[in-house]
């Protein structure tokens, strides 16, 4: 769904803006993810698990880049 999006703005940006672009929205979902864990009281393994389970249903419906 968005990878036609990230493929476009890898070509106008370049890969390196691109992938610094990322890794600050990937820093920033992170710490919300955490906070919400905290807040709930989600330990470590579980929130890295739910992550892991999400991360591969976003590549099989082809929402990754």
């Amino acid at each position: 769904m968005f990878a036609p999006i990230v493929l476009l703005v890898a070509q106008v940006l370049g890969r390196k803006e691109l992938n610094q672009m990322r890794g600050k929205a990937i820093a920033a979902h992170s710490k919300v993810i955490t906070k919400v864990c905290n807040r709930f009281g989600i330990d470590t393994k579980s929130r890295q698990s739910m992550i892991r389970t999400a991360r591969d249903n976003g590549k099989k419906l082809g929402l990754l880049a």
